[in-house]
């Protein structure tokens, strides 16, 4: 099985559950060079739980995963956006960075959707 889309706008894996383990295994699949992030971020939260006796932290860690997961398993997305950040960050040009910015935010949307979640839910 490859791990690459028939079409460009295919995505690569279907969109996990929001589970740490479903959503490690999918980070596995779509971004190997973030798994060591993950985990040190799932460790964090885990920690962060613990002390807090709450699980808020967990909840934070799943929904950010969930959301990045939901762009990078489509590539083009994820370089799409990739490439809008750079623009954003290194441009002067006030209108151009809007722009930029509010098609990260469409890309954005669409990844909580995606991921069955609403922005700005905490």
């Amino acid at each position: 099985m490859s791990s690459q889309p028939d079409h460009p706008h295919d995505p690569v894996v279907p969109q996990p559950a929001s589970t740490p383990e479903a959503l490690r295994a999918a980070v596995a699949q779509v971004a190997p060079g973030s798994l060591a992030a993950f985990d040190a971020e799932r460790a964090e939260a885990v920690g962060q739980a613990r002390a807090d006796v709450s699980a808020a932290p967990l909840r934070r860690f799943t929904r950010q995963w969930a959301v990045n997961v939901a762009i990078a398993r489509h590539p083009a997305r994820a370089a799409r956006l990739r490439k809008l950040e750079a623009l954003i960050a290194e441009t002067d040009d006030l209108v151009q960075a809007r722009e930029a910015a509010t098609e990260v935010g469409r890309i954005l949307d669409v990844a909580f959707a995606e991921a069955g979640l609403k922005r700005g839910d905490a």
